[in-house]
C-alpha cells in the first residue's frame, strides 16, 4: 500500500468518525427537544407558558400535578426503558451475530412476565405491598439468567448457541406456566396480568424513575465499556482471542449487563415487544457496526423512540392510556418481516 493510499484511508477513517460523532450529538439533541415538547402533549394539551409554569409549581394545583407528578416521570421511564432495551439489543445481536436477536432471546422476559403474573394471582392476596409486581417480576428475571447460563454451562465453558437454545426452553417453560396460571385465575386477575404484559407507563412515578435509572446506568455501563472488545469479538471469537481478548469475561459482562437492563425495564412496565429489534438494526444501518459509536446512538435513539411512542400512547384515545406494547408491536411486527426477508443471509449463516 502507498502513501497515499494510507493517507486516503486515514481520512476516510476521520470523515467517518466525525460523521458519527456527529450523528450522536444530532440525536441528543433532538431527544432533549422531544422530551421537552412531548411534557405539552397529552389527553390535557398546555401551552409553553403554562408547561413552563407547572415545572416550576407555579401554575394550577392540577396542572402541576399533571406535568411533574405524571408526564415527567413518565416520559423518564420512557426513555430510560428504550434505551435500556435498544442498547440491550444491540449486545444480544453482536454477541449472536444475528439482526434478529432481541433482549427476549434469553427468556428473561418470560421469566419476569411469570414472576409478575405468580404475584398478581397469589402473592397479592397473601402479602400486599408496594411493587410486589415489580418485585418479583425483577426477582424471577434474575433467576432466569442464572437457570438459562446453568443450563448453557459446559465444561469448555458457555457458547452462545447453547444459550439461544436454553434461552428458547426457559421462555417456552415460563410462558407456559404464565398460561397455566391465567387460566385458573378469576376475570379480574386475568385483566391485571394481561394489562401489566401488554407494558405501559401509565401511573409511572419519582419512585420508578429512581428503580429504573440504577439499574439501566450499571447495565449500559457494562455494555458500553465492552464496546472496543464486542467489534473484535463480532469479526469472530477465534480471531478475539488471537488479540488477547477475554471471549469468556466480555460475554458473561454482556450477559450480566443485558439482563440487568432487560429486568429492570421489565419490572417497572411490563412486556415491551421489538424495541431491542428495531433500533439497532437502524443505526447500525445507518451508522456501521463500530459499538463505540453504535451503543450510544442506540441508547438516545431507544430513549426518543420510546419518549415519542410513550406520548402517542397517551395522546391518541384520551382520557384513555393505550398500551405501549401494543405501538410498539404493530411497528416492529411489520419491521421484524423486512428484516426476515431482507438479511436471510445473515440470519441463517449465523
Amino acid at each position: 500500500m502507498t502513501n497515499e493510499e494510507l493517507k486516503m484511508l486515514l481520512n476516510l477513517h476521520k470523515a467517518n468518525k466525525r460523521k458519527l460523532q456527529l450523528m450522536v450529538a444530532a440525536l441528543l439533541i433532538l431527544l432533549i427537544i422531544c422530551f421537552t415538547a412531548c411534557i405539552f402533549v397529552g389527553s390535557v394539551d398546555l401551552d409553553f407558558k403554562t408547561a413552563i409554569d407547572a415545572l416550576m409549581g407555579k401554575a394550577s394545583w392540577s396542572q402541576n400535578q399533571i406535568v411533574r407528578d405524571i408526564r415527567t416521570p413518565s416520559l423518564i421511564c420512557a426513555a430510560a426503558v428504550g434505551a435500556s432495551l435498544s442498547v440491550a439489543g444491540m449486545a444480544m445481536q453482536a454477541l449472536f451475530k444475528n439482526p434478529m436477536a432481541s433482549p427476549s432471546v434469553l427468556g428473561i422476559s418470560s421469566g419476569a412476565s411469570f414472576g409478575a403474573a405468580l404475584y398478581i394471582a397469589v402473592g397479592y392476596g397473601m402479602f400486599q405491598m408496594a411493587y410486589g409486581a415489580s418485585l418479583c417480576a425483577f426477582l424471577m428475571a434474575a433467576l432466569t439468567m442464572f437457570l438459562v447460563y446453568a443450563l448453557a454451562y459446559q465444561k469448555r465453558g458457555v457458547n452462545t448457541l447453547m444459550l439461544l437454545l436454553a434461552g428458547m426452553a426457559i421462555s417456552a417453560l415460563f410462558s407456559g406456566l404464565t398460561s397455566t396460571i391465567e387460566f385458573f385465575s378469576d376475570a379480574d386477575t386475568v385483566n391485571s396480568i394481561v394489562f401489566w404484559m401488554l407494558g405501559s407507563f401509565e401511573g409511572s412515578n419519582w419512585i420508578d424513575v429512581k428503580v429504573i435509572l440504577i439499574p439501566a446506568i450499571i447495565g449500559m455501563i457494562l455494555i458500553l465499556i465492552n464496546a472496543r472488545e464486542l467489534n473484535i469479538i463480532s469479526s469472530g471469537e477465534g480471531k478475539a482471542r488471537a488479540l488477547g481478548v477475554n471471549v469468556k469475561n466480555v460475554r458473561i459482562m454482556l450477559l450480566i449487563g443485558s439482563s440487568i437492563l432487560v429486568a429492570s425495564s421489565v419490572s417497572i412496565c411490563g412486556v415491551i415487544s421489538f424495541v431491542g429489534l428495531i433500533i439497532p438494526h437502524i443505526f447500525r444501518t445507518l451508522g456501521g457496526p463500530d459499538h463505540k459509536y453504535l451503543a450510544p446512538m442506540c441508547i438516545l435513539g431507544g430513549a426518543l423512540f420510546m419518549i415519542i411512542v410513550d406520548t402517542v400512547a397517551r395522546s391518541i384515545m384520551p382520557p384513555h392510556e393505550l398500551p405501549v406494547g401494543v405501538i410498539t408491536s404493530l411497528i416492529g411486527a411489520p419491521f421484524f418481516i423486512y428484516i426476515m426477508r431482507t438479511k436471510k443471509k445473515e440470519i441463517w449463516s449465523s
